[in-house]
């Protein structure tokens, strides 16, 4: 087997994705245009997206960084509207995308028009988070959005493998099919219930960081596997696990925390580039199985589809945030549905939740998974053409709603979060946790077993008031002369002074005085200060 695609592939999109950070496009967009490029560049191999791999191997580790980094309590506040985009808009979607390419693609049978309605409906969960983070959305919306984007992918390929069943032949009833879904979501849930704890516990008892993150890789994986296994669904498994772990991650030692942060951003940097990069490199293994379906014809069916899959979310999101919740107090309907009680979302924020639904990798997956041939052994109708509408609404979805959201936020004047109002929340609960941690000192060092020298005992009372003062310094204004805030000055002088402490390390080293394993254990020591001192002043 010849690695080289491989290695060139992930380099070349971690090299896309760095190059993005630096350009105001959202990195998922410049890796898919940089794929769609890269398709037609001689000497690039053709590379097709396997949902053996895709599936199994790479949805789960992104899921579980997605779920990780969650708010559950955040989803628990918002899961009235969660469900109804993640289980209700998603069925929706199934419908009026599959009745649409029914009606203007013709020959199509129904069953395989609504494989297609399922294939296409879930927004993508990387898609949403990444440009949700990159476009500053409000919390509550980028709740909403990344708590939709974790659970959609369930409904959706429940929803598909029902058509799927239908169409290659296999007789399903209704009946049936909301058996499969309803054994799929409760089994799921069941799964990720019955490892979370155990996993948990696990995590807390191991001492040793290194075996603890090499645990924390192959959770994800397990927990897609033994769903799957049961016939369950894993995508629920993967997303049930990793908010409980991502709740309680303030349980595990500091040092695991800091090693897994770091591994965990690692690998969904890398497959979030080498996911968006698969996705423009579709393109030629899409046009060329076109077969008899002329390219204009298919154009004109994947602007079709696309526009009943844009349209289709305005459809739901609207009736479903002014709608009635449809129970009764005081003896007629209250409350909303997108919103908490006595609460009308604003309309602008409604059609940004709209408007973000990027569709992403998992779709094409999906798409490619379809079967060549049906029960008895014919051709699966249109299989080639579903390709290239799934592909078609994903650039068209990633490019066209992707590229404009940062706009559209700007010109309707959807506000992120308050800068000022969240760092007076963090100093307000830093002031408080520093209260407590001096009270919980002063009353260890009564004890004649703690008594410390008096520069020891002065050393970490500085700590403590250092930590308190730091986030009020931040709400401080800009300095006249150099043009920085108190933080971004802070963070210059402690980086500059550490770095001549490691170039002295550094000369002693060079000249023998200390070998190079004592230079690591200083160099270390150094990074975890400077690291402590880049966060006290509030950088990321």
């Amino acid at each position: 087997m010849n690695a080289f695609p491989v290695l060139a592939l992930v380099a070349g999109a971690a090299a896309v994705a760095g190059i993005a950070r630096r350009t105001p496009v959202p990195a998922p967009l410049l890796l898919v245009a940089a794929g769609l490029l890269a398709s037609y560049v001689p000497g690039v191999p053709a590379y097709t997206l396997d949902p053996h791999i895709v599936l199994p191997l790479m949805l789960p580790p992104l899921l579980h960084t997605a779920a990780l980094e969650s708010s559950y309590l955040g989803l628990r506040a918002n899961l009235r509207a969660v469900g109804l985009l993640s289980v209700g808009y998603v069925l929706f979607a199934t419908a009026a995308v599959g009745l649409t390419a029914y009606a203007v693609v013709p020959g199509l049978p129904l069953s395989v028009a609504l494989v297609l309605g399922a294939v296409v409906a879930p927004p993508d969960a990387v898609a949403a988070t990444a440009i949700a983070r990159r476009v500053g959305l409000p919390p509550r919306i980028t709740t909403v959005l990344q708590g939709e984007s974790l659970i959609n992918d369930a409904t959706a390929l429940t929803a598909y493998k029902v058509a799927l069943a239908a169409a290659v032949g296999e007789a399903v009833g209704w009946g049936a099919g909301l058996g499969e879904f309803a054994l799929a979501a409760l089994g799921g849930v069941g799964v990720g219930l019955a490892l979370m704890v155990p996993l948990h516990l696990l995590r807390t008892r191991l001492r040793e960081p290194l075996l603890q993150n090499t645990m924390s890789l192959l959770i994800p994986f397990v927990a897609y596997a033994l769903a799957e296994e049961v016939h369950a669904s894993g995508v629920l498994a993967v997303v049930a696990v990793g908010l409980y772990l991502g709740h309680r991650a303030w349980q595990v030692d500091f040092a695991t925390r800091l090693q897994e942060a770091a591994v965990w951003r690692m690998v969904g940097f890398v497959l979030e580039s080498v996911v968006f990069a698969l996705i423009g490199l579709q393109l030629p293994v899409v046009v060329r199985g076109l077969g008899h379906f002329g390219v204009g014809a298919a154009l004109w069916y994947a602007v079709a589809v696309l526009g009943a899959v844009v349209l289709s979310r305005f459809v739901w999101v609207y009736p479903a945030a002014y709608g009635p919740r449809f129970t009764v107090r005081g003896g007629r309907l209250t409350g909303r549905l997108l919103a908490p009680p006595g609460r009308r979302p604003p309309w602008r924020s409604m059609f940004i939740v709209s408007w973000a639904g990027m569709r992403g990798v998992v779709s094409l997956a999906i798409a490619f998974s379809i079967p060549q041939h049906t029960v008895d052994g014919a051709p699966f109708p249109a299989r080639d053409l579903v390709l290239f509408l799934t592909f078609t609404t994903v650039i068209g979805t990633l490019v066209g709603q992707g590229l404009t959201l940062p706009a559209l936020i700007r010109l309707l004047k959807v506000r992120g979060g308050d800068a000022q109002r969240e760092t007076l929340a963090e100093a307000q609960a830093q002031s408080e946790a520093s209260r407590a941690a001096h009270e919980r000192l002063e009353a260890l060092l009564a004890e004649p077993a703690n008594r410390l020298p008096q520069p020891l005992e002065d050393r970490l009372r500085a700590v403590l008031e250092r930590r308190r003062n730091a986030v009020w310094e931040r709400l401080g204004g800009v300095d006249e002369a150099t043009g920085e805030t108190a933080d971004a000055t802070y963070r210059r002088l402690a980086r500059e002074v550490i770095d001549a402490e490691r170039e002295t390390f550094v000369a002693l080293r060079d000249a023998r005085r200390i070998d190079d394993e004592l230079l690591r254990t200083l160099l270390r020591r150094l990074d975890l200060e400077e690291a402590a001192a880049y966060r006290e002043a509030g950088g990321e």
